[in-house]
């Protein structure tokens, strides 16, 4: 019993080893509607499910997930089975969506989580569990919902919470949002665009706050009053905009000693007011004043300017077209000064002469026609705005004086003309934007002064020729951009003198070996082709323009137009350094073999809209250290180049907008780093060709096919449109899994009756097997009919003598055709066998078998033997 309890239980175990080996519950790494981001940090997974159109959180977000964007979808309700397990959530982007009802302990799980979004949805209320488990919370937002009440215990587990921003909803009550004020981290809170028409102390907690920033911007206030000291680390007040019967009322000037930043914007207000609230805050630092035109004339500077420890003064986004002359005349101790967004066409000449501090000035988005004769002299002037106006011309005298001057922005003008004395006076300027103007001349700008600058940004410009010395004096310029809409000729050695450039962006018509010389320490080059000639080093034109790079780690060559040509093999000669090359409608053909021979520390590749239609592995075999490679935009048809490719490190690899219809999935065994893989956009073939690579997105848990349940079939005509993973994979071959499972079925049967036969039938069978051996000697012996020769040897005695010839003999010889020879010999007590086995051996020649009759008067002995025993004798002598 006990054997065959071990036999059972052992074809139990087989069956459902069997049936596991056949359902393969594996967890796929593509994911249905998102996409993990990729990191050069494996343990860090950022998942976005940005626009998909979903109205539910997917339920295959991987749980080790420290990051989830669900912007932009059809989300309408949270329930907490959603968010269960990804406990390593850190952040969770739910914007845009139209949720309106989070249950409560959805976000239990998330014991991680740091920041929470549900900006721009539904919301009508916030619960008391809403937010439970978020102790480690730092940043909550619920900006542009419809929340009009606050449960009381709703922000109680939030005691990490530092920034809340509850703007643009309809809160009507400071008592709904009390209990804000008692968390403990709390420096942020932002209330601007709610219904609040009163801010009062008493209806606070009686405890201080620790908050530090409060906006109260857009609230129609008709009372603001502090009756005790609620907030004495508040460091930064927006002020909302008030009605016109507004109260303010603080008790004691030191209760706002703390503010340092201060917000004031549109209002109906009195002038009076106004002073009010100025007078309260002498501690403030930097004031806005915003859309208040009318009060700028009225003295309200004067008496902002009257704060003691005022350094920054804001007037932007008030459209005044001119300010008088004695507006800023009190601001003596202002160091910065921002104008922009108005719509001013002058300043008076005396507008700045009493600011003798003055650091920064912002003139940016006005519509001056010339630069301000108002800033003459600033000697203390260290950042210049003037971009975004209308100046056609810079004079000599225009900077005259600003010796002190760091940054000067100029671009978005229409300056044509760069004279070489403009900037003659700014010896120690380091930043200059004049890009997006109309300069055709630079004169003799950059030859005599700027020894001192170090970014200098001429993007989009009319000029037509760059000459040798145009940057002669800029020993020190590490980051130059002279890109153009259109191309210009570059000579030989135009760049030569920046000993320190680090990055260049140019347009030059073409490209010589002499041209990039000098820029010994480049590390950054963005090529931007834009000539109908051949421009780039050609097989006839075999000079590599990049040798004189050895320091280049990045190469970016973008083309313009619709001209290309052959591209040598030299190309990148010399750069031993290059760590990424970008090539974008580049290459007529595949790349020679030989192109980056000479890059072998080569990390990331771009070859982009190149119309590459195939590509040779001996290309890449020079590169082992690759970790990225785009191929996108181009027209191929085949992926058979990466099994000898040797890109063992490549970790991203997209292949999207190709013409690929059928992927071998065998091709990605040789890329082992492979994590990332983008093949959207590719006319796909929803037939038995693919079954191999569907299974392959399916299963495999180390490589991330992006957008995978997207892709789209292109072939068939009748499988059009439908998604290539839904393709049914199973009507092209007979699973494998249920060939073993019947296999091993088979198996466990053939041991059980194996083990069934050998314990109860073998000597049944070796029975069986001797009287068919017997049948077979019957059947041949009658076939051949030898004649005198016996088919058995009879011996018996006188005792059975009668029944040997009534009844043996008949049966043997009349029906089975035997031929008998009978010995009639009697036997003697005691001799049986001696006499047996005599006659037995005597006769051997004329008989194969022997036939020993025993009668009641034989010995006993005789038929003692068993039956099978006796017969097994009988037959083995055939």
């Amino acid at each position: 019993m006990g054997s065959w309890f071990l036999i059972l239980l052992q074809s139990f175990l087989l069956f459902l080893l069997s049936v596991l080996l056949h359902s393969n519950p594996s967890l796929a790494y593509a994911l249905k509607n998102c996409t993990i981001s990729y990191s050069h940090n494996r343990t860090e997974v950022w998942v976005e499910c940005i626009h998909r159109f979903l109205t539910a959180i997917p339920d295959d977000i991987p749980h080790n997930a420290i990051s989830l964007d669900l912007k932009s979808n059809q989300i309408l309700r949270i329930n907490r089975r959603e968010l269960s397990g990804l406990s390593e959530l850190r952040y969770l982007n739910l914007n845009e969506n139209k949720i309106s009802r989070i249950e409560d302990g959805a976000f239990a799980d998330l014991v991680q989580l740091r920041n929470l979004d549900v900006d721009l949805n539904n919301l009508t209320s916030v619960t008391d569990n809403m937010f439970q488990g978020l102790s480690k919370l730092v940043h909550l937002s619920l900006y542009l919902n419809q929340i009009t009440s606050i449960s009381p215990l709703a922000f109680q587990p939030l005691i990490s919470l530092q920034r809340l921003i509850l703007r643009f909803n309809n809160l009507y009550q400071i008592s709904h949002i009390a209990p804000v004020f008692r968390l403990p981290k709390l420096y942020e809170l932002d209330l601007a665009q709610n219904n609040f028409t009163s801010f009062q102390s008493d209806d606070l907690p009686v405890n201080a706050s620790n908050l530090r920033t409060l906006n109260l911007n857009t609230n129609q206030l008709r009372k603001f009053s502090l009756t005790r000291d609620v907030f004495p680390h508040l460091e930064s007040f927006h002020l909302p905009e008030c009605s016109g019967d507004f109260e303010w009322g603080i008790s004691n000037k030191t209760f706002l000693r703390s503010v340092k930043h201060l917000y004031l914007s549109e209002t109906t207000v009195s002038f009076e007011i106004y002073s009010m609230m100025l007078q309260s805050v002498d501690s403030v630092e930097y004031l806005s004043l915003a859309f208040m035109k009318t009060l700028l004339n009225e003295g309200l500077v004067n008496i902002a300017c009257q704060r003691p420890a005022l350094t920054t003064l804001s007037l932007s986004y008030n459209f005044v077209g001119s300010i008088n002359e004695t507006l800023l005349q009190r601001c003596s101790g202002v160091t910065d000064l921002d104008l922009a967004a108005n719509v001013l066409t002058e300043l008076p000449e005396v507008s700045f002469r009493s600011m003798k501090q003055l650091r920064r000035l912002a003139l940016n988005q006005n519509r001056l026609t010339r630069v301000p004769l108002a800033i003459r002299g600033l000697s203390t002037l260290e950042i210049l705005k003037l971009s975004d106006n209308f100046i056609p011309e810079l004079g000599c005298s225009d900077f005259q004086a600003l010796t002190g001057l760091r940054e000067l922005y100029l671009n978005h003008n229409r300056i044509g003309i760069l004279r070489g004395c403009v900037f003659q006076d700014l010896n120690d300027l380091k930043i200059l934007h004049i890009g997006h103007n109309a300069i055709n001349i630079f004169d003799d700008t950059f030859k005599v002064s700027l020894q001192n600058l170090q970014v200098l940004n001429l993007h989009s410009n009319d000029f037509n020729k760059l000459s040798k010395g145009d940057f002669g004096n800029l020993s020190s310029l590490r980051y130059l951009d002279v890109e153009s809409d259109t191309f210009y000729v570059a000579s030989d050695g135009v760049f030569e003198g920046l000993d320190n450039l680090q990055t260049l962006s140019v347009s030059p018509s073409s490209y010589r070996e002499g041209l990039f010389t000098g820029l010994c320490h480049l590390e950054n080059l963005m090529v931007h082709q834009r000539s109908d000639q051949s421009s780039i080093v050609s097989e006839q034109n075999d000079e590599p323009p990049f040798s004189s790079l050895p320091f280049l780690k990045r190469l970016m060559i973008k083309n313009y137009n619709k001209y290309l040509c052959e591209i040598s093999k030299s190309l990148l000669r010399g750069l031993h350094s290059l760590e990424l090359f970008s090539a974008q409608q580049l290459f007529i053909e595949a790349p020679h073999p030989d192109t980056f021979t000479n890059t072998p520390h080569l990390k990331n590749l771009q070859i982009i809209q190149s119309n590459l239609e195939g590509l040779k592995p001996e290309l890449f075999r020079p590169i082992p250290n690759l970790q990225g490679l785009d191929l996108s935009r181009n027209q191929l048809r085949c992926l058979d180049f990466l099994t000898q490719a040797n890109l063992s490190a490549v970790r991203w690899m997209t292949l999207s907008h190709n013409e690929l219809t059928v992927i071998n999935e065998t091709v990605f065994q040789f890329l082992p780093a492979l994590t990332y893989l983008d093949l959207s956009g590719n006319p796909f073939t929803c037939d038995c060709s693919n079954t191999g690579f569907i299974q392959w997105v399916k299963n495999n848990k180390q490589t991330q096919v992006v957008n995978a349940y997207q892709y789209v079939c292109s072939f068939p005509l009748s499988k059009q449109g439908t998604k290539l993973l839904d393709f049914d994979i199973q009507s092209c071959w007979m699973d494998v899994g249920f060939l073993c499972f019947i296999s091993s079925s088979c198996l466990v049967v053939l041991t059980l009756l194996s083990s069934f036969i050998y314990h109860f039938l073998r000597w049944q069978l070796v029975y069986a097997f001797h009287l068919f051996l017997a049948f077979l000697y019957d059947s041949r012996r009658r076939r051949k009919g030898v004649p005198h020769h016996y088919d058995a040897f009879i011996s018996y005695n006188v005792h059975d003598e009668a029944w040997v010839f009534s009844q043996m003999l008949p049966v043997l010889e009349g029906e089975q055709g035997w031929r008998l020879c009978l010995h009639h010999r009697d036997f003697q007590p005691g001799k049986l066998k001696s006499v047996f086995i005599f006659k037995t051996n005597h006769f051997m020649i004329n008989s194969n078998s022997q036939i020993i009759l025993s009668s009641t008067e034989a010995p006993r002995f005789t038929c003692a033997t068993s039956t099978g025993l006796m017969l097994y004798l009988f037959f083995s002598s055939f």
